[in-house]
């Protein structure tokens, strides 16, 4: 059973724990739209059914085996157009911490942790809703592979697929939401610049040439960077500077 957190200053003293659920951030929605959510509460599950991924896609999840969580937050000290930036501070903070674990993991544009050679460890999916153009809260759902070894996907991994080590879910889970809470609070002090030059060092393929797809066609690129709206900057072969929303490129 997951607890409320003592060691944190706002995140985690409400959290919601469901032995199963269609989606956690389904679930945090929920809380917004009826007037239930505070910020910092959490959502967290043991088995969830029907996880999202970005583009649509489908987030598979053995029960008991890894974290599957959803946080509310309120950004409203940020504009609409800089949203971006809470994806790069959360992203940051899950690295920080799961880097004391496998030390190679980088971030692959926008939110997906990755492992270069044995695969994808975990996702971020941050859905927000507005008031007029004001933003009224951001749930940040997230999803870690920690402990599950079989997976329908072959570009899926584990920690313990990939360390052998079996790691304690609620010890971990208390370690994240102190790491994330404090990239939040380097967001609210506006230590922006120091958070996207950590997420671009994170850049999985950063200056590095490799083959993506745009419409159906494939081309060589190198990352260069990403825009303040959080798109990706990347160069072509002819030297241009192109850049890709997130629908408009695939990785190959």
């Amino acid at each position: 059973m997951y607890k409320i957190l003592a060691n944190t200053i706002f995140l985690g003293k409400d959290v919601h724990f469901l032995p199963e659920c269609h989606s956690t951030n389904d679930t945090a929605l929920n809380l917004v739209r009826t007037g239930q959510a505070r910020e910092g509460s959490i959502i967290i599950c043991n088995h969830q059914t029907k996880g999202k991924g970005q583009r649509g896609n489908s987030w598979s999840s053995q029960a008991g085996k890894n974290l599957t969580f959803s946080l509310i937050l309120r950004p409203d000290f940020m504009d609409i157009s800089e949203q971006f930036y809470l994806n790069m501070a959360v992203s940051n903070s899950i690295k920080q911490m799961l880097q004391n674990y496998v030390p190679n993991i980088e971030v692959k544009w926008p939110n997906d942790l990755i492992v270069p050679g044995f695969g994808k460890i975990g996702g971020i999916l941050i859905e927000n809703t507005f008031s007029g153009k004001e933003w009224e809260f951001a749930v940040v759902g997230i999803g870690l592979n920690i402990n599950q070894i079989d997976f329908h996907s072959a570009s899926a991994s584990s920690i313990k697929s990939i360390t052998g080590s079996e790691i304690a879910l609620e010890e971990l889970f208390r370690l994240l939401i102190t790491q994330i809470e404090q990239g939040y609070i380097q967001l609210k002090k506006g230590k922006w610049k120091e958070i996207k030059s950590e997420y671009l060092m994170n850049l999985y393929r950063k200056e590095i040439w490799a083959n993506y797809s745009t419409d159906g066609e494939q081309f060589s690129g190198k990352i260069v960077g990403i825009s303040a709206d959080g798109k990706l900057e990347m160069e072509l072969e002819n030297t241009e500077i192109a850049v890709f929303g997130l629908k408009e490129i695939s990785f190959l």
